[in-house]
């Protein structure tokens, strides 16, 4: 893994590389960002570029021994853990008893969420744990002399999941083996023991901007440019809900939303029918898709108006029809009434209300918003 390889997270990139250069690099880092921001594959790109024999100011090689190691994994001086289950009745749960499919589930997806990694070693309901004896054995093993005679790194993928028992790495954290490295990558840092907090310099993670997830999704062939744009502007920051996103976005959004509103804005009662119609027949999944996709332009729309000056990262297309949709009558207060609505139909379908009913008194609420009338009796 190289930074390159990282999506986004320009900013933290150049901190980390900043902090390296100027030889005040921290031997207790702490990496943290929401699910879908790049942790684990950020960690993965600092080892590699600690390692490499042949670095550049800006990246590892990719072509050195050492990072060839790497990126399978299998480097002797990276130590990982993460949180696991007990393998069997009776045993305590401890990462090298899992490595081999941490190893593949690594390489399947860095941008993989705890969540699933549990699912992928068939923890089904089990909580996963990083436990004392994992923390006993993270000390034993750094305080060994490097296999390779250079720098040794540990990495502790969501160290929420350390709970009390981190504090057993206290002493080892604050004053770590000569040439270690400590990365811990979370998510939460309410759910992180204070007294790890406060022997680690942080390096924060933000939401990845769309333009970011559009160019990674279009370069790594997961969806053409159009729908790359649209899946970047609903993923709300995270590279993992992009790529969930693009297995159930079967197609173009846009034309579906530009024709609802257009039989909104034309009061044409007939074409808002075949909207409920023809949007039931789609997945559960894809409809809550198409309508996030809505709220995400309707949103745009608002910037449009009270911020003309800020350039829209949309595609010509969606960018010409929020413009639009900004220069309309439409008050900021019928937007809000819009959005909400739209996120009310969302929480019924999610939760197996008949769509078609859901999407056909969606349509006529939303004419009526627009339309600033009061809603028929019995319609809420």
């Amino acid at each position: 893994m190289q930074f390159k390889d990282v999506v986004g997270q320009q900013a933290a990139k150049e901190g980390l590389m900043k902090m390296w250069h100027n030889d005040v690099f921290p031997h207790a880092l702490l990496l943290v960002g929401g699910e879908g921001t790049g942790g684990l594959a950020m960690g993965l790109a600092l080892a590699q570029f600690v390692f490499c024999s042949d670095k550049s100011p800006t990246d590892s090689c990719g072509q050195c021994v050492n990072c060839r190691k790497i990126s399978r994994l299998e480097h002797a001086d990276i130590h990982m853990t993460f949180p696991v289950i007990p393998p069997k009745a009776g045993t305590k749960g401890m990462s090298k008893y899992f490595i081999q499919d941490f190893r593949e589930f690594i390489k399947q997806s860095p941008y993989g969420t705890t969540y699933e990694w549990l699912q992928h070693i068939n923890a089904e309901n089990k909580q996963g744990n990083i436990t004392a004896e994992e923390c006993r054995e993270i000390i034993d093993t750094l305080n060994l002399k490097s296999y390779e005679g250079g720098k040794k790194i540990q990495l502790i993928w969501r160290p929420e999941y350390l709970r009390k028992e981190g504090n057993i790495l206290l002493k080892l954290i604050e004053e770590p083996p000569h040439d270690t490295i400590i990365i811990f990558i979370a998510e939460n840092m309410e759910d992180i023991l204070p007294t790890i907090l406060s022997r680690t310099q942080t390096v924060r993670l933000a939401p990845l901007h769309p333009r970011d997830i559009a160019e990674a999704l279009t370069f790594r062939s997961v969806a053409d440019p159009t729908r790359a744009a649209q899946i970047a502007h609903i993923a709300m920051g995270s590279y993992t809900e992009a790529l969930r996103l693009s297995t159930n976005t079967d197609n173009d959004l846009f034309p579906g939303v530009k024709d609802l509103f257009n039989s909104i804005f034309t009061n044409n009662g007939i074409a808002l029918t075949k909207f409920a119609e023809e949007w039931s027949k789609a997945g559960r999944e894809q409809q809550k898709n198409f309508l996030h996709y809505i709220i995400q332009l309707l949103e745009q729309a608002i910037r449009a108006r009270y911020t003309p000056d800020m350039p829209l990262s949309l595609p010509d297309a969606e960018a010409q029809f929020v413009r639009k949709l900004a220069a309309t009558k439409t008050t900021f207060e019928a937007f809000q009434k819009l959005i909400d609505t739209i996120t009310d139909t969302m929480f019924f379908i999610e939760r197996n209300a008949h769509s078609k009913t859901q999407l056909l008194a969606l349509a006529i609420r939303m004419q009526y918003i627009v339309q600033n009338k009061p809603m028929p009796i019995g319609v809420s």
